[in-house]
């Protein structure tokens, strides 16, 4: 049986590494089913001219953002992880505060309450103390944080490879072996 895992788009910038996760998650044989908020898509659409169902290829389901009776709105349905990428500071201030005002809230929300892998991929420059604040308080119920900082020691040839790098070390953190990824090997 194939991993299950949520991936949750929200409106921030940054719609490209969720397009490079959900290619890496194919290759692994991940089952993905994917939320996206209103901003989510504006911004997906701004972005790379891509709407969720230029996606689909890649996606087993996608659930309506307003719909709480979608599986992943339960712990019963057995999801092994959620990644919000991008993470907007209004879905991380919800999240941080136990707000389920979509989807997205709700099942980051059963994730944090089953116990189970919750990685946020914050997007926003620069923070103030809220957002400092809401993460130090979503990394206290067990989420992981991981703001799309883009590394260059593996020398990206683009913006793409760049994305898929940071994709996958997304993976890595939600327990998703991803062959071929480029590892820090010293000077």
């Amino acid at each position: 049986m194939n991993k299950k895992i949520i991936l949750a788009i929200t409106g921030a910038s940054g719609s490209l590494y969720a397009v490079q996760f959900l290619k890496i998650m194919q290759k692994a044989g991940v089952d993905v089913h994917a939320i996206i908020s209103n901003a989510g898509r504006l911004v997906l659409q701004h972005e790379l001219g891509l709407t969720p169902d230029d996606l689909q290829k890649y996606v087993v389901e996608w659930h309506a953002a307003d719909n709480f009776a979608a599986p992943m709105s339960s712990g019963s349905s057995k999801f092994e992880a959620m990644v919000v990428l991008p993470c907007t500071m209004g879905s991380l201030g919800a999240i941080a505060n136990g707000i389920a005002k979509n989807l997205i809230h709700r099942a980051a929300d059963v994730m944090l309450k089953e116990k189970k892998p919750l990685l946020l991929a914050v997007r926003e420059t620069p923070l103030n103390r809220i957002h400092l604040e809401n993460m130090l308080k979503v990394h206290d119920a067990g989420a992981t944080l991981c703001p799309p900082m883009p590394s260059f020691y593996h020398h990206p040839e683009s913006l793409e490879k760049m994305a898929t790098f940071f994709a996958g070390r997304v993976a890595d953190l939600v327990g998703i072996e991803v062959a071929g990824l480029k590892r820090w090997q010293g000077i």
